[in-house]
């Protein structure tokens, strides 16, 4: 969306992200190594020193490049470049894409130009910091993007009922315990019915293909999909995560999803993030200890029997949804940019964060 305004492109990222060094001629990529704070002490001390580090290499890339605003999208790799953006002056803007705003974000929300969101509310700011915020969206790639105009068809009687089983980066093994044993509990009729993608980790891959085969159930395991566009716009359900860029991809497309948040996290992020979604009717959460063979199945066989069901949730879900929310993201980016460069623009400025605010 910025390279469409001709706007110049740097991506700073820690090691991971070194993958994208070289596949896009037009944007930069500069890494900063920095160690997460999570650990024993010896971790924690490293941490430490890598961000002080990052510090500084972060302002050497800011006297390299000069940037006219820095986005920081949360993490800790983006800490350092952010607080360099502060103490320079520079229009910063955070990307929360959670529920809850993270602890890098939190750390540097303070002296932030703005606090863009990807839901409608975000729990963890101050009063004073909640007056930054504006609701953008999260960003999802273009090929799910274009999956929000297609109209969601449920399935029809005795035909096939596809369902997507999204485990997150982690696979969630908890997938492979519960769901191939909820869908053999079914008759035998409504198994013919069934086709389950499912995402599952590694060393879960043999268990799980052997479970559903036993069940006769169609079905297509894999660790990781390229083609994640399609096996959404195919399916009357999504089982998942709620990590934020599942949510917003989910809804996107307009799917009814059961999530099952993942458990672990201090501020239960995720069982936020679905529960925004859940109290708007577009999926229903169902907390890791109460997610059983019995419970899942249960609610499968209401699936089944009544897909009206679904197709409520299908629309509640896709209301949720900010399809063009990367575009929204870069009109608050560019108002900065049109600020600093001293055209008439303080009133466009108020007239783009009032107008994505109101949509």
């Amino acid at each position: 969306a910025l390279k469409a305004s001709d706007c110049e492109v740097i991506m700073v990222t820690d090691k991971r992200g070194e993958v994208y060094q070289g596949r896009n001629q037009d944007v930069d990529v500069q890494i900063l190594n920095v160690v997460s704070p999570s650990g024993n002490l010896i971790q924690k001390i490293k941490s430490g020193f890598s961000l002080i580090k990052g510090y500084f290499k972060a302002r050497a890339l800011i006297r390299k490049y000069k940037p006219r605003v820095i986005v920081g999208f949360g993490g800790y790799p983006s800490f350092p470049l952010m607080l360099a953006a502060q103490h320079k002056k520079i229009p910063n803007i955070i990307h929360e894409q959670n529920a809850v705003i993270g602890k890098a974000n939190l750390m540097i929300a303070k002296n932030a130009t703005h606090i863009a969101i990807s839901l409608p509310r975000i729990i963890g700011l101050s009063n004073e910091e909640e007056k930054k915020v504006i609701f953008t969206g999260n960003p999802v790639r273009s090929d799910i993007k274009i999956l929000h105009d297609d109209v969601y068809q449920p399935p029809v009687h005795q035909g096939l009922f596809h369902i997507f089983v999204l485990g997150g980066s982690q696979g969630a093994s908890i997938f492979s315990d519960i769901i191939p044993p909820a869908l053999a509990m079914l008759p035998a009729s409504e198994k013919k019915r069934l086709h389950i993608v499912q995402q599952c980790r590694e060393g879960d891959l043999d268990r799980t293909k052997n479970a559903y085969e036993s069940a006769n159930i169609s079905h297509d395991i894999s660790p990781f999909f390229n083609n994640v566009d399609t096996h959404l716009k195919k399916a009357h359900l999504v089982i998942a995560r709620s990590g934020a860029s599942t949510v917003a991809e989910v809804t996107t497309a307009g799917k009814p999803a059961i999530f099952v948040p993942y458990p672990w996290h201090k501020d239960q992020q995720q069982k936020m993030n679905a529960d925004v979604i859940a109290d708007q009717g577009g999926a229903w959460v169902m907390a890791q200890q109460g997610f059983t063979a019995q419970s899942l199945h249960a609610r499968l066989l209401t699936f089944l029997q009544d897909p009206d069901i679904l197709t409520r949730a299908a629309n509640a879900s896709r209301n949720c949804a900010i399809p063009d929310a990367a575009e929204k993201l870069a009109k608050i980016i560019e108002s900065n940019i049109l600020q600093i460069n001293h055209n008439p623009s303080q009133q466009f400025s108020k007239e783009i964060v009032n107008e994505t605010n109101a949509t």
